[in-house]
């Protein structure tokens, strides 16, 4: 992420999909970045001052109620692209906000 996009962030991460923030070491806090992590899911996204966001390259994140999710962040005013259903799951892309691609995805029962 860019130098200063901690809050951008956290809005994203933490109030958009309701992945939990939690604190860096000390020794890389001073580096700034966040770092979002919940059971297995770990995000640590951290600061270049020569960011370029990964438009193609992208994490997939298993979710559940993604329709809902969909809905949510539509209403938070992210752009929201639904994608051909992959074999066994509907799925969206979201950018972060700072243009970094995500995908989510949610198992079909068929």
């Amino acid at each position: 992420m860019p130098v200063g996009g901690e809050e951008r962030a956290r809005r994203f991460y933490h109030d958009a999909l309701g992945i939990p923030e939690v604190p860096k070491p000390p020794y890389l806090a001073r580096r700034g970045g966040c770092w979002f992590e919940h059971e297995e899911l770990k995000i640590h996204l951290g600061v270049d001052p020569d960011f370029h966001p990964a438009r193609r390259a992208h994490p997939a994140l298993l979710v559940e109620g993604l329709r809902g999710l969909a809905d949510a962040l539509r209403d938070r005013g992210y752009d929201v692209q639904e994608d051909e259903r992959l074999q066994g799951y509907y799925r969206i892309y979201v950018q972060d906000p700072f243009g970094n691609r995500i995908e989510l995805m949610e198992p079909t029962a068929a």
